[in-house]
């Protein structure tokens, strides 16, 4: 079984659809923000050898050769990357503001997650990635964010940066063009999950819910060297 993204969520084009069908390489969760019916399909590595085996709720890809590396810069200018967030689980996810849907919700579901887990909380981060950045300038990408939980990063890039950032975490995102110039993104729906030693751990489908979610980070949270 390939270390690649499971498929989940239907997209908005037929065009999104094609695409993401050819590449056999990548198994995406695709979706436009508005969703009309979730798919699952599961696929994942095994997970570190241990004397425990942990049981997640979500997709566990520990050891994928893909979503090893990142390094863009945040609201203020500054470069940040994963390794400076060891010590900490880590929520990563690809989307952008003007997502009526799917990014909303996958963003107000960790914050409530930080919240229920207490003082563990602050042990968790979330990134915003933003596959827009035309519209998501740095200022909108903070007010957007900050709305929802102010310990949340967010990531820019140029559009060659963005669409580094995306294919090094098989991350699937296509502009869909509208009326008088308007478009919307197509793009995957899913998170990625990091544990404190900074290894990808598990690919979170959109829609999985709070109570799952934080079941999973809690585990991460308790587990060290796994």
């Amino acid at each position: 079984m390939t270390n690649t993204p499971p498929k989940g969520q239907p997209r908005r084009s037929k065009a999104a659809w094609l695409l993401a069908a050819s590449a056999a390489s990548a198994i995406l969760a695709l979706a436009a923000c508005k969703p009309s019916s979730s798919d699952s399909a599961g696929a994942g590595a095994s997970g570190a050898s241990t004397a425990e085996v942990l049981h997640f709720n979500a997709v566990d890809i520990t050891g994928a050769a893909y979503a090893k590396q990142l390094s863009l810069k945040d609201v203020d200018g500054k470069v940040r990357s994963l390794e400076e967030f060891k010590g900490k689980v880590v929520f990563l996810f690809f989307g952008y503001t003007q997502c009526p849907d799917v990014c909303p919700t996958t963003m107000s579901d960790l914050s409530a997650v930080r919240k229920k887990l207490g003082a563990d909380g602050d042990r968790v981060q979330g990134v915003f990635v933003t596959v827009d950045p035309e519209r998501d300038k740095p200022e909108v990408l903070k007010a957007y964010l900050a709305a929802m939980d102010p310990s949340f990063v967010g990531l820019h890039g140029s559009l060659a940066e963005t669409e580094a950032a995306a294919k090094a975490f098989k991350v699937f995102y296509q502009k869909v063009e509208g009326r008088e110039g308007a478009y919307t993104i197509d793009h995957t729906a899913g998170a990625f999950v990091f544990d404190p030693q900074g290894q990808v751990r598990l690919f979170v489908r959109y829609g999985m819910g709070v109570d799952a979610l934080t079941a999973d980070i809690k585990q991460l949270l308790s587990t060290s060297g796994r």
